[in-house]
């Protein structure tokens, strides 16, 4: 429930902190992409395949490319515009959204309509599962889901935000096993694989951050909407 994710997403926002400080952007951010360094409890959270990373200067905006994986892109990739590190926010508030409920703020079977969605930031939060996340995590999504980079949440912004800062007492009322379910229901419907938020054997560029994450069992993430892409000019989405 929240208590995970917030533990989760912090270390995630202070790896992504420590990439974009060293003019990295990741750009294909994905729960596939997390990895725990161990099974025991409070492994730590690492990054892992850096395939499509790029560097940059500063808070350089430039047409890279369209690369990433379809339900984690941004509006401004899906729109062939300038883009740089919000992109990767963009990235971890969809992650921050599954791990909270178990199913992505956008979907659609169809990959322009999802597109379209994204374009749009067409989501929202709704009952029965959102009823008990708290404001504040649904706060913090809505900034990191900001269609406009520039007015987006940065990742050192991200790591003050209320929720992240008070964790121990604004945890959500979910039970994990409940998002487990959802998990495996979406899952299902996709007919694709459950995988684990788990791995033993990470990628040489792989981003590890010290701190500590309670998990006492893998937990089951979606697996990629569709295969990674990559083009280095622009196709129409």
């Amino acid at each position: 429930g929240g208590g995970v994710a917030v533990h989760c997403i912090q270390q995630i926002l202070e790896a992504v902190l420590h990439c974009h400080q060293m003019g990295v952007v990741h750009r294909d951010l994905k729960p596939e992409n997390l990895l725990l360094a161990s099974k025991c409890k409070g492994a730590a959270v690492k990054l892992a395949d850096f395939g499509l990373a790029i560097e940059v200067q500063g808070d350089q905006q430039a047409w890279f490319g369209f690369a990433g994986t379809p339900g984690y892109l941004s509006p401004e990739v899906l729109r062939k515009e300038a883009y740089g590190k919000p992109v990767d926010i963009w990235a971890c508030g969809v992650i921050l959204y599954i791990l909270l409920v178990g199913y992505p703020p956008f979907w659609d079977e169809d990959q322009h309509k999802l597109y379209q969605q994204i374009k749009a930031g067409a989501y929202d939060f709704p009952s029965p599962e959102w009823d008990t996340v708290t404001p504040e995590a649904k706060n913090l999504i809505n900034q990191m889901l900001t269609i406009n980079p520039a007015k987006r949440i940065t990742a050192h912004e991200a790591l003050k935000h209320p929720w992240v800062c008070q964790r121990s007492t604004v945890a959500s009322m979910m039970h994990r096993q409940e998002t487990v379910e959802c998990l495996k229901k979406f899952n299902a419907r996709r007919k694709l694989k459950v995988r684990g938020l788990v791995g033993e054997v990470l990628l040489p560029h792989a981003i590890a951050v010290a701190c500590p994450l309670v998990l006492q069992t893998p937990l089951p993430i979606p697996c990629p909407m569709g295969h990674i892409l990559y083009h280095p000019h622009p196709i129409t989405p």
